[in-house]
């Protein structure tokens, strides 16, 4: 239901399709953005409601989480009240159980869940979803000084950590097929392969990786090489908003406000707070 459990011409096209919508860049840091640059937000008009009540679960940092004095944060709490705020609406956001986001908003108790719950058959029948606002791609991790060119054939015969079983290894075997895959049990043995020289790339989820590089453990050892791959059919749709199937109306607000707050920067500024070595 959510991402915390997760991630020739065949091979052309399926790395065009791991291309991101846009990137742009802040500070010489990749900043995503989902939106077209040329698109201009939808007038949102009078909102028939007087605030919109979120709900989110409090144990997914960095997205959202409970801080040293106990208060809600996190980049989609920052990110909802940043959709209010546009919206010119109160806000109140609340932590619920996972199990109760998608059950809030059919009786009523709540207008949207921001959590990452994933878009699949079995939720669409419970809500619908905004625009996508994030994506959790895919990277490639190489030892500093490495002069190592991601395409399958430059990574012929290299060495590839890879969590055993991960969508990762599945998307190795199906657009590196020439590369030597290195399955590990774990993420943790996996980086520590790479760092140890053992391996000549890592291949994982680049939130992770991030955290990773920025860590004690990675010992600065190693930086990110070739982009970001978000092929849905691997790494997932991305994550959105949930509102109630029948709310169309709340669902185009936050659209728009979301396409505003693109526009305007102040996603970027949210994305670089929580994501200071950006997974892009």
């Amino acid at each position: 239901m959510g991402y915390r459990s997760a991630l020739t011409a065949v091979v052309a096209a399926g790395m065009l399709a791991a291309t991101p919508v846009a990137a742009q860049p802040a500070g010489g840091l990749a900043i995503p953005n989902f939106w077209r640059q040329d698109a201009q937000a939808e007038p949102v008009g009078q909102l028939p409601f007087a605030g919109i009540r979120f709900v989110t679960t409090a144990d997914y940092p960095p997205f959202n989480f409970l801080d040293a004095a106990g208060r809600l944060t996190g980049f989609n709490i920052d990110l909802a009240r940043a959709i209010c705020d546009e919206l010119g609406l109160p806000c109140t956001i609340q932590a619920r159980p996972w199990d109760d986001l998608l059950v809030a908003l059919g009786d009523d108790r709540a207008d949207a869940a921001i959590a990452g719950v994933a878009m699949t058959a079995e939720t669409a029948a419970e809500a619908r979803f905004s625009d996508v606002y994030l994506k959790l791609p895919a990277r490639f991790v190489v030892r500093r000084g490495l002069r190592l060119n991601i395409s399958p054939d430059d990574l012929a015969n290299r060495r590839i950590a890879v969590v055993a079983g991960s969508a990762h290894e599945a998307y190795l075997q199906t657009y590196f097929p020439r590369v030597r895959i290195q399955p590990h049990a774990t993420a943790l043995e996996a980086e520590s392969a790479l760092r140890l020289g053992r391996a000549d790339a890592l291949f994982g989820d680049g939130l992770q990786l991030a955290f990773w590089l920025e860590g004690i453990d990675a010992a600065d050892c190693c930086i990110f090489a070739g982009g970001p791959y978000l092929d849905s059919r691997f790494f997932g749709e991305g994550m959105a908003i949930a509102v109630a199937p029948d709310d169309d109306e709340l669902r185009h607000a936050i659209n728009a406000a979301l396409a505003a707050i693109a526009a305007d920067g102040t996603y970027a500024e949210h994305y670089l707070r929580y994501f200071p070595l950006s997974f892009y």
